[in-house]
């Protein structure tokens, strides 16, 4: 019979690149036995699951639609396992931020969560928008804090800010502050730009596809503090959270400016998945990061 076991073993597969070789590694087992447990759930279900080709696998149509119950199914079994196996050390919060919310907003909301009377335990991982994703997907994370919209239709999102992204640059880099540069003459820079999966990026790629163009920046990096100094430095033109870059605007550090036609606006999300049990913890923590934080 189709065992749980046999649920996970599927899914490490498919987590790593439909390789059994490497799922057996990370499940501590021999690769004929994932194999076995693989024809096991062929033989079980009258289907294929993988194409063999050549020596590799690669996921067959009703491979797909098993791994999306198998990550639901996994998931729900995890969430039960932490609820009720380990009741007295449930009240663990795993809560995901982008580089930029981490940054600015999350530490202080969590102080005065943790300030509360009932004590819940929060664990924060900061990463880009698309790694938070991938964790909330696999159950890693209860729930995560997105700048954008999440592209998992699984993926339920409440928007909570709004945010503008600055151009920014040097004082000295020929253009004065307020100045209004058009496309063309604004897809000619030297861009400053964070990483592709993050969500600062994601607005930016899609103004600028919007706009006719695409960037190839010239720094590109998960460090906003690393893309601040280096416009400071004259190097190109950054485009980063306005709150980010607010005290070196204040100082004359950078100055801002504006693009004809181009808006840089964003909306902040909580995400989770539609699945997830959320706890009583949970809700009250999203419902005092979202409180009142409608501002641009």
């Amino acid at each position: 019979p189709m065992t749980l076991r046999h649920m996970r073993i599927f899914l490490e597969v498919c987590n790593n690149s439909c390789n059994a070789t490497k799922a057996a590694e990370a499940q501590h087992m021999t690769q004929p036995a994932v194999s076995l447990a693989i024809k096991e759930l062929e033989q079980y279900y009258g289907t294929i699951l993988f194409d063999r080709i050549g020596r590799r696998l690669q996921l067959t149509e009703a491979g797909m639609r098993l791994l999306e119950y198998a990550k639901r199914i996994c998931a729900s079994f995890d969430d039960m396992e932490q609820q009720l196996r380990g009741w007295d050390t449930a009240g663990v919060l795993r809560v995901g931020a982008s580089i930029t919310i981490g940054s600015l907003f999350l530490p202080a909301c969590v102080k005065r969560f943790q300030q509360r009377p009932a004590k819940t335990d929060i664990k924060v991982l900061v990463t880009s928008s698309d790694q938070l994703e991938r964790r909330i997907l696999s159950n890693d994370l209860d729930i995560a804090f997105i700048e954008g919209i999440p592209h998992a239709p699984v993926l339920t999102a409440r928007p909570y800010m709004v945010d503008r992204l600055a151009v920014v640059c040097a004082g000295d880099y020929g253009f004065s502050a307020g100045e209004t540069l058009s496309v063309a003459k604004f897809k000619e820079q030297r861009f400053l730009l964070r990483e592709h999966g993050s969500g600062t990026r994601e607005v930016f790629d899609r103004a600028a596809g919007a706009a006719g163009f695409s960037a190839d920046p010239v720094w590109e990096t998960t460090s906003t503090t690393a893309l601040i100094n280096a416009a400071i430095e004259g190097l190109g033109i950054a485009v980063l959270p306005r709150r980010m870059v607010a005290e070196q605007l204040q100082s004359r550090q950078l100055v801002e400016l504006h693009v004809e036609g181009m808006r840089f606006d964003r909306q902040f999300f909580v995400i989770y998945h539609r699945d997830k049990y959320l706890t009583a913890a949970a809700k009250d923590f999203i419902a005092l990061c979202c409180g009142g934080q409608t501002g641009a």
